[in-house]
């Protein structure tokens, strides 16, 4: 039998289930009935000659067959979502898509303003904004622009280091009121401390003593920076925070100020190959200039 060149369709379907593990949720990923998706994996089976995947008693199981053609599977997504991404507006075109990658705490408390001051300016670039603390790779074209809160290691990066981000521990008026205010990091071990669970990893970046802590030292222990923040602004105990997040809310405290604070770098970086692309630089400079008036705010001084 002649071999029949799979549509891409096929392989996305493959994926979707890779990644949610049922054929109904896969379908909701993609917007497909259910009926339509299990076709796709039924004839990529067919044309592959493999099976990709066995029923078990927690759902579809994948073959080793499946498992083996994730990485490349993902590498090809990437890849024509660039493509995507490329032909939605001419290099010199103030129009098209370009996607941005910021940690969670940039993407949802600093971005938003900038981005509505940058729609506004340019109603014809789209904006996708990924929110995840992985460095995601810019070779791969997994974004356009990243904003990275360690400094960029790769070559074929074009980067701007935007400035030091000041963090410094904060708790709300209620905790203090109820747990008193400590007056030494010896303190600190009576009071509930905010801090990681099972990933250290965004702690260990900023260094320090606190790089030293071990999990068992915190009262409340999460590794979402969104629910660690929730946190603080509700009063469940003492954590890190930056600066110019904090001093929005007057119900933050300060504590220890003098004693304990950290920093961390800001960068900015696109692929070089993209310096020729009119929508991505406006993007570029915008956020370099915002994001600098971000640092420039932090201690008080007008944003």
């Amino acid at each position: 039998m002649p071999h029949r060149e799979a549509d891409w369709n096929f392989y996305r379907s493959l994926l979707a289930v890779l990644r949610t593990g049922s054929l109904s949720a896969a379908a909701r990923a993609l917007r497909l009935t259910q009926p339509t998706l299990g076709r796709h994996i039924a004839e990529l089976e067919a044309m592959l000659g493999v099976t990709l995947f066995v029923r078990s008693p927690q759902g579809l199981a994948p073959t080793e067959a499946a498992l083996a053609m994730r990485t490349d599977l993902e590498a090809a997504e990437t890849a024509f979502e660039a493509a995507i991404r490329e032909s939605s507006g001419g290099a010199g075109d103030e129009s098209g898509v370009v996607r941005l990658t910021a940690s969670e705490i940039v993407g949802c408390e600093v971005l938003p303003p900038l981005l509505a001051e940058f729609g506004r300016a340019h109603p014809k670039i789209a904006i996708e904004l990924a929110l995840s603390n992985r460095n995601q790779d810019l070779l791969k074209r997994d974004a356009d622009i990243a904003i990275r809160m360690v400094r960029p290691q790769q070559a074929a990066l074009v980067c701007r280091r935007i400035g030091q981000v000041k963090i410094a521990l904060y708790a709300h008026r209620t905790y203090l009121k109820a747990r008193g205010m400590p007056r030494s990091e010896n303190d600190l071990a009576q009071h509930a401390v905010i801090g990681w669970d099972r990933d250290a990893t965004p702690f260990r970046h900023v260094g320090g003593p606190i790089s030293l802590l071990s999990r068992e030292f915190f009262a409340f222990r999460c590794d979402n920076d969104l629910a660690l923040l929730a946190a603080l602004r509700a009063g469940v105990g003492i954590g890190g925070c930056q600066k110019a997040i904090a001093r929005r809310e007057a119900a933050l405290v300060p504590v220890l100020p003098d004693r304990v604070s950290f920093t961390l770098e800001m960068w900015l970086a696109m692929h070089e190959d993209l310096r020729g692309s009119r929508r991505v630089k406006l993007v570029f400079d915008h956020l370099a200039k915002g994001l600098g008036a971000y640092i420039a705010g932090q201690d008080g001084r007008p944003i």
